[in-house]
């Protein structure tokens, strides 16, 4: 693969059909399993060759050293061995730190930008191997559609698409220090499952069956409204709007309804936006092709 002159990513935010914690692990961690999907709401990248790795982003506040975009090129360019650099220009679009990946994602995308523009052309596996250093969702995001998701979030099995269109997510401005790492501070032993609500969904993904909106689970509902202050009053805004499930995007605050049809989800949004809250009617989102090489190793 020769060296490309400017790449354009799009990194695209997701919701948690089902996310189910199955227990803690030796490490610290949980292993989790979880349905995730891609979504139309995203983030603009665009990198370019330059001397060394530097950030721009719309939102200054982001742009430091601690971005996971920023890590994920130093990480690339400290594996591969390369001396070149780039002039990463993001333009934010997901809301930070809401339980919709929008970090993330842009890690991933940066990860297979580059793997473009430096001319690496490196297989999909070895793309994984970096993408666990830097987080839990990293994997999911360098292919996104639909996945099964489990262990920390690196074990990734794709799914065909859902009968799923239109999702509505509202995403409250609660700004919890440490998120994630606090929410699962708060996940006790009574709130461990099997993952069977998990497996079952997915079986009737890949049969080509509906997703009933009963299915849509997330562990979380059950101890956010101890950690993120009103959330329950925006729940609530939600459900009043005509929503039935309202199911929270991983950690949370951000949570999201399936809405039957367009023209319904747009309703919902414009209501929940006249109220003052942050409101997105997306679409399922699915890669027309993996813009990696495959591996043997990793199908």
């Amino acid at each position: 693969m020769t060296a490309a002159r400017l790449v354009k990513m799009e990194a695209h935010a997701k919701v948690n059909l089902t996310l189910e914690v199955l227990g803690k692990r030796p490490d610290g961690y949980h292993n989790i399993v979880s349905i995730m999907q891609t979504v139309d709401l995203h983030d603009d990248i665009e990198l370019a060759p330059a001397r060394d790795l530097d950030l721009e982003c719309n939102d200054p506040s982001l742009a430091g050293e601690a971005n996971l975009a920023l890590k994920a090129a130093n990480l690339l360019r400290a594996a591969s061995g390369v001396s070149a650099g780039v002039r990463i220009r993001l333009d934010k679009r997901i809301p930070v730190a809401a339980g919709l990946g929008g970090g993330s994602s842009d890690a991933a995308a940066v990860l297979s930008g580059l793997n473009r523009l430096w001319g690496l052309d490196w297989p999909a596996g070895r793309l994984r191997e970096l993408a666990v250093q830097l987080g839990a969702d990293v994997t999911f995001f360098l292919h996104g559609g639909t996945a099964l998701v489990q262990g920390k979030g690196e074990d990734v099995v794709q799914l065909p698409p859902p009968q799923i269109d239109w999702v509505v997510i509202l995403s409250p401005e609660i700004h919890l220090p440490g998120k994630t790492r606090k929410m699962f501070s708060l996940v006790t032993p009574d709130l461990y499952t099997r993952g069977v609500l998990s497996h079952k969904l997915a079986g009737r993904i890949r049969g080509g069956g509906d997703t009933p909106e009963q299915f849509l689970f997330n562990a979380f509902d059950q101890i956010a409204a101890a950690a993120f202050t009103d959330l329950e009053r925006y729940r609530a805004a939600f459900k009043a709007v005509g929503a039935r499930e309202v199911v929270l995007c991983g950690a949370g605050p951000s949570m999201f309804a399936v809405a039957p049809t367009r023209e319904i989800g747009l309703a919902w949004q414009l209501l929940l936006k006249s109220k003052g809250t942050r409101a997105y009617l997306t679409r399922r989102w699915s890669p027309p092709a993996s813009p990696l090489p495959r591996d043997s190793r990793h199908p």
